[in-house]
């Protein structure tokens, strides 16, 4: 399969960084956890913590829609539940992709169920163009097209989450 760089590690770094500005202007005041989406928002959620400037919890869910395949299969399924109480915390969502929007839906949806006062989503990427529901992520890293992406915790089957850098997979 062949690769090509979409996104460098420096617009990484630089694009968290400011996320992580608005992020503790956002939170500032509030009881907050971060609820990192498992297993590839884990090196997004990682870096993004350490830009928040203010006292953050951090906790994990991990849901499933996609399998082995390159395609959402439309089903979301948790196979994690957060162990920390949400109810009356403000909850960001740290996720690595937004494709679709159903995954990030069911989420915000099962983390208002719990109680929280505020639930907000970050993304690293978001393909608003593959939407099929509607929702729209509180914080952007990039917007991308339709494209299957790997690297800085995305992967394919299991492969290339350790790629510093985001590049496109073909073939």
């Amino acid at each position: 399969m062949a690769q090509t760089t979409l996104i460098t590690r420096a617009q990484i770094d630089r694009r968290v960084a400011e996320m992580g500005q608005e992020i503790t202007r956002d939170f500032a005041g509030q009881d907050a956890i971060a609820l990192c989406v498992l297993k590839g928002a884990v090196f997004f959620c990682t870096d993004l913590m350490r830009s928040i400037a203010s006292d953050i919890a951090l906790d994990f869910i991990q849901v499933s829609s996609y399998g082995n395949e390159k395609y959402s299969s439309g089903v979301v399924t948790i196979l994690k539940e957060p162990q920390l109480e949400m109810r009356g915390k403000a909850v960001l969502i740290v996720e690595d992709i937004v494709d679709s929007g159903l995954s990030m839906r069911e989420v915000h949806r099962y983390i208002e169920g719990r109680g929280a006062s505020m639930v907000k989503t970050a993304t690293f990427l978001d393909k608003p163009a593959s939407r099929k529901v509607d929702f729209k992520p509180d914080y952007i890293g990039f917007s991308i097209e339709p494209q299957f992406v790997i690297g800085y915790g995305l992967d394919f089957a299991e492969k290339y989450r350790n790629l510093p850098d985001v590049q496109v997979l073909t073939g």
